[in-house]
């Protein structure tokens, strides 16, 4: 009382307003004050007295059971096309987002010091060549010692390998399309001096989409290969295209424990890297106990729930499965006829008396949710 007497005073002197009009004011602002604390107290139950709470009865029911996981399109085939030596690019052909058939040139490094070193070659070949031919027919008439002989013939080897690598370099300073398909867009220009290090343009085949999705390991039992999946490659419009499954990767992530798997679209394309929704059939008509996902409690390594024991509030370890749009599977920690807690989860404790005001129906819950 002191203290907000001080404050008016303040405030007289600051403001210079009546003193008789702050007296009038200070039991509005105790009346205030008062009811907020009033409201605060009773938010939660005092003392002894039990926990208001709603109630569901944990009973299976039937549920579809498909699993929704992220996805990416991939191309049937991918390249990106690197040069394999360094040099300067004499000649360029990416016709950029047209159809390339396999082999087509698609760019040339200038190669004018590997032809003269190959010239140069062919030049010592075809001396080193009828050197060898008449130091033969001196080894026949015992004109010479093998030695000599065998000099020159290791010459003429020597020089056919030197002629098989300046060749194999040569052919590096081709670029070719490995493979038929799109070329994407082109990121040097003729003229440049490129290394292996650059990338010319990009290929990719897209006559065949493949979408790489991934799955928790709970579900490898259910991934088998040559089963479908539902892709949805548009989000705006939700049209789903069927997936062929066609491999999946033999190790888990150690780092997320998913699986890897590989689907291939069977109708429709998609540009590649794309975001895509899969839905995999786990098990339809599955018996399942589902609780609303509000009356979950998270922890770090362990899920709670609430039950009703004797009058008293129960916390007991969980583990979810299956999550649906307001609703989650238990799959243990849960027995059919148990009493979970809904509501008024944040109020109650450890063996806190509750008292039950309404046995709510899922079912009811779920449809006024979506409304």
């Amino acid at each position: 009382m002191l203290r907000l007497l001080h404050k008016a005073a303040l405030l007289n002197s600051v403001f210079e307003i009546p003193f008789f009009c702050l007296l009038l004011f200070l039991p509005l602002l105790f009346s205030a004050c008062r009811e907020k604390a009033d409201a605060a107290k009773n938010a939660r139950p005092q003392g002894n007295q039990p926990v208001i709470v709603d109630v569901i009865v944990a009973s299976p029911r039937s549920i579809d059971n498909v699993v929704e996981a992220n996805g990416t399109v991939v191309a049937n085939e991918y390249v990106e096309l690197h040069p394999e030596i360094s040099g300067r690019i004499i000649y360029l052909n990416v016709p950029e987002g047209a159809f390339v058939e396999k082999g087509t040139v698609i760019a040339r490094i200038n190669d004018a010091d590997l032809q003269a070193t190959l010239e140069k070659s062919k030049v010592q070949l075809d001396l080193y060549q009828k050197t060898e031919e008449r130091d033969r027919k001196l080894l026949e008439i015992q004109g010479i010692n093998q030695a000599d002989y065998d000099l020159a013939l290791n010459n003429v080897n020597s020089t056919k390998a030197d002629i098989s690598y300046t060749q194999a370099q040569i052919d590096k300073t081709v670029i070719r399309a490995p493979f038929s398909g799109i070329v994407g867009l082109r990121q040097v220009s003729p003229g440049a001096y490129v290394t292996p290090a650059n990338i010319i343009a990009t290929v990719q085949q897209l006559d065949r989409i493949k979408v790489d999705f991934t799955l928790p390991e709970q579900y490898t039992s259910v991934i088998k290969k040559g089963s479908l999946v539902d892709v949805q490659i548009d989000a705006s419009g939700k049209t789903r295209r069927k997936g062929l499954i066609i491999a999946t990767e033999p190790q888990i992530s150690q780092t997320s424990r998913n699986l890897k798997v590989r689907a291939i679209l069977q109708e429709g394309n998609g540009h590649p890297g794309a975001f895509v929704k899969v839905y995999v059939d786990a098990g339809r008509d599955k018996q399942a106990i589902m609780v609303p996902t509000n009356c979950i409690i998270p922890e770090d390594i362990n899920n709670q729930l609430i039950l009703v024991k004797g009058g008293k509030a129960k916390f007991v370890k969980v583990q979810t499965g299956v999550r649906e749009a307001n609703n989650v599977e238990i799959t243990r920690g849960v027995d059919p006829g148990d009493t979970v807690v809904v509501t008024g989860v944040l109020f109650a404790r450890p063996n806190s008396v509750l008292r039950v005001r309404n046995v709510k129906n899922l079912e009811k819950m779920t449809d006024a949710s979506n409304q």
